[in-house]
């Protein structure tokens, strides 16, 4: 396939190279790429074939051949990196979670907004094929009504005191590197909830190293889900509902398989559609749509905010901040 819109990748970690990778092989354009090393800009370049390497994210967002910024860099950069690029007039595809906080994740969406521009939020799991066809199945009433959803993101990742998972003023922590997946799968299944129970330990640094959450809705459902960044898990996600249960397959959050069970856990559907990459490009494709004037279904700004939102609140519940963030910025206020 092949698209209008020209990209441009800001940052050149890995993130940004699996990104890259998955648009090349999807035929999705890339003009040009950003670092604040002009020799990492060059290297990127070089690699994945794009036709200008610029060495700082001002030259960036100021090239007239791009259309579209993906900010790629650690998240408590992102309001400074997507600020930056709307201002330019570019559209902006924004690594997950959004930002540190709904406050900054609020000032992106106005910004977009006063500049006619799109910005999305890079949840990229919510576009894969086998998430696509939950929601069909949930919309069909295939396993009845909907009662619980049980997700976790539980890793083995560096323990290093230094590593940025481990640094709070980076960020770090299991909850927004990871537990970002399963609170957003459960919001896109469940909804907002009006309850959050919430329980953690610390690393050293001052970062979670595991969160447990419980999400709680007044007509009785909820959402079970954990992350870690210590622990390998299984990775897995079910959701169960009274006439039966969809449970999809290890590791969830990529693409994988999905199975539908009855209410006696016989299996009624296998669904498999394989993915030849990571999948990144179909968000990317998301966003073109909506520059197109498609309206957004599948994750409009308005709801990754509210899921910042319930971030919020379970920092708050934890006591998880952040160095130079203001107190009003993790209020945990959930609204839209």
């Amino acid at each position: 396939m092949t698209t209008a819109l020209r990209w441009g990748i800001l940052a050149t970690g890995h993130i940004a190279r699996t990104f890259a990778q998955d648009l090349v092989d999807a035929g999705i354009t890339i003009g040009a790429v950003g670092s604040r090393a002009t020799g990492a800009a060059q290297a990127f370049a070089t690699e994945f074939g794009i036709p200008r390497a610029h060495g700082s994210y001002e030259q960036l967002v100021a090239d007239p051949d791009i259309d579209v910024v993906y900010v790629a860099t650690p998240h408590p950069h992102h309001v400074d990196n997507a600020l930056l690029a709307i201002d330019a007039g570019r559209h902006v595809l924004i690594e997950k979670p959004l930002t540190l906080n709904r406050t900054d994740a609020q000032r992106i969406a106005d910004r977009a907004a006063e500049h006619g521009v799109v910005a999305m939020e890079a949840m990229w799991t919510r576009f894969l094929p086998h998430m696509v066809h939950l929601r069909a199945l949930l919309a069909a009433g295939a396993i009845g009504e909907v009662r619980t959803v049980i997700a976790d993101h539980t890793q083995a990742l560096p323990t290093d005191p230094g590593h940025r998972l481990q640094n709070p003023a980076l960020g770090g922590g299991a909850l927004l590197d990871l537990g970002i997946y399963p609170v957003s799968f459960a919001v896109d299944v469940l909804g907002l909830p009006t309850s959050i129970l919430a329980h953690a330990a610390m690393t050293p640094t001052g970062v979670d190293r595991q969160t447990a959450m419980i999400l709680g809705y007044d007509d009785g459902r909820q959402a079970v889900l954990q992350c870690a960044l210590d622990t390998a898990g299984s990775n897995r996600a079910v959701v169960l509902g009274t006439a039966g249960a969809i449970e999809l397959d290890r590791v969830w959050y990529t693409p994988t398989a999905l199975t539908r069970y009855d209410r006696d856990w016989q299996v009624v559907e296998r669904f498999e559609q394989p993915v030849a990459t990571r999948g990144m490009h179909f968000q990317a494709l998301e966003l073109e749509r909506r520059v197109a004037g498609h309206a957004p279904t599948t994750l409009p700004i308005e709801e990754s905010i509210a899921i910042m939102g319930v971030l919020d609140q379970v920092r708050a519940i934890i006591g998880l901040a952040y160095p130079g963030e203001d107190a009003s910025d993790s209020l945990g206020i959930m609204g839209a």
